[in-house]
């Protein structure tokens, strides 16, 4: 059962845990992956050509404009020439200059951030300025403070951020994340598109399998989802002619045996009491019980349509209807279980597992519960259990354990068969396991 469930026998590895599980997932992750490598590999280049070579020439413009004033300037300007150079330049350059007179830089100047703007600002002025200097992009929101180090005093250079900053940064930048967003909801919008026909020939396929019926299912999608669909359609149509025609066979069959076997009864019948007659009888009844046995096994599914059904309103009507004798029969019921059945199938399959029970063993516990989204029943007894070799065999038409079973009990061989059988025709499944109290236990799940 824990296989059939889905747990896993081996831990996954990482890329198995980490990708996506569905189809639509698989296929985003096959889209959305050379898109964000051709972003990044787009923005590196961005980095690279445009935005690093651009902020490059800005930062050396302003080290030219810089170096221009301070050549207007001279090497002993009097305050007037200096007032009158630092007007050319806030006119001129955008540059805001003051002179700090006696004031001078530390020796121990930090080396440039790791913003593009400091580098470059950097080597900019390190080429053109022949002075000590300090460049501080952080102290002001919209200007870049460059202090420079005259034999004066400080010169204090105020820039606008707007001339080391090209905008087409941000344009870029807007372009690229809108693109992509544009581009992933068409891609999920065409892919789950192509993943809804899968997932209804999926579901419709389950429910066939569970012996529900498929009403209005049709093949579309894309041209290999239509061939499949279209092979499960005529998968399904074959299915029920066959299912068709060994039910009618089997009626023919059933009306051909019960006729003769019933004139057998009436003639032993009125041939009066004898040892001899005894013993026909009781080879006729055999004989009919084999073959109403026979007739449900090949009966299996019949045209019985699955419909939801109270399992514990059924199995209380089925324990009533096998607890006549002494034997006692202990139902639990966790919850109420509403299931997808064929009710008399499953009727059928519990009253063979339940007699099975009752036949080899004096005391029966069942119980049924919710099991992570299956209806699980287990039949526990006291008697003397199947050996673990073998429980597998006991599934096998007309198999029987008379080694481990009393010879006196009769059957045919067939009840476990047609119990799973029925079980699995429901979605599910039976195994047998060893019971706390020591017999065997027969564990069936069928799914909601």
């Amino acid at each position: 059962m824990v296989a059939v469930l889905g747990q896993a026998k081996g831990k996954p590895s990482l890329i198995k845990r980490v990708l996506p599980r569905t189809l639509l997932g698989r296929s985003l992750l096959i889209i959305v992956t050379p898109l964000v490598l051709v972003q990044v590999i787009a923005t590196w280049v961005f980095y690279d050509r445009h935005y690093d070579t651009i902020t490059r020439r800005l930062a050396q413009s302003i080290a030219g404009d810089i170096d221009a004033t301070l050549r207007i300037m001279g090497p002993n300007p009097t305050e007037e020439q200096r007032q009158e150079a630092f007007r050319l330049a806030k006119v001129a350059f955008w540059l805001d200059m003051t002179l700090q007179p006696g004031e001078t830089l530390p020796d121990n100047i930090p080396p440039p951030g790791w913003s593009v703007i400091d580098r470059k600002m950097t080597a900019a002025l390190r080429g053109q300025v022949p002075y000590a200097y300090r460049v501080d992009t952080d102290s002001l929101d919209k200007k870049v403070l460059i202090e420079v180090q005259l034999p004066e005093g400080v010169l204090e250079v105020l820039v606008p951020r707007d001339r080391l900053f090209s905008s087409t940064t941000y344009i870029f930048i807007m372009w690229m994340v809108g693109s992509s967003i544009v581009l992933f909801a068409v891609a999920t919008l065409f892919m789950r598109n192509q993943v809804r026909p899968i997932r209804r020939l999926a579901q419709a396929a389950e429910s066939f399998g569970k012996g529900r019926d498929v009403p209005g299912f049709k093949p579309e999608g894309a041209t290999e989802v239509r061939q499949a669909a279209a092979a499960f359609l005529q998968m399904r149509g074959r299915i029920k002619r066959q299912i068709s025609q060994r039910t009618e066979m089997l009626a023919g069959v059933s009306h051909d045996l019960r006729t003769p076997l019933t004139r057998m009864k009436l003639q032993l019948a009125m041939l009066g009491e004898s040892p001899e007659v005894k013993n026909l009888a009781s080879d006729a009844a055999e004989m009919e019980s084999m073959v109403e046995g026979y007739l449900a096994f090949a009966r299996g599914e019949g045209a019985e349509q699955a419909e939801p059904a109270d399992l514990s309103e059924l199995l209380h009507d089925v324990v009533e209807q096998m607890t006549s004798d002494a034997r006692p029969i202990d139902l639990h019921m966790e919850q109420a279980l509403t299931v997808p059945l064929r009710r008399e199938a499953m009727r059928r399959c519990l009253a063979n597992l339940i007699g099975n029970a009752q036949r080899y063993a004096n005391h029966v516990w069942i119980n049924a519960g919710n099991r992570r989204s299956v209806a699980e029943v287990t039949i526990d007894d006291d008697g003397p259990g199947i050996p673990e070799d073998r429980r597998e065999d006991v599934f096998k038409a007309f198999y029987r354990l008379d080694q481990a079973r009393s010879p006196d009990t009769g059957g045919t061989g067939l009840g476990l068969t047609i119990a799973r059988d029925v079980v699995r025709s429901h979605g599910g499944d039976l195994y047998l396991e060893t019971a706390p109290t020591g017999g065997l236990r027969a564990r069936l799940w069928v799914p909601f």
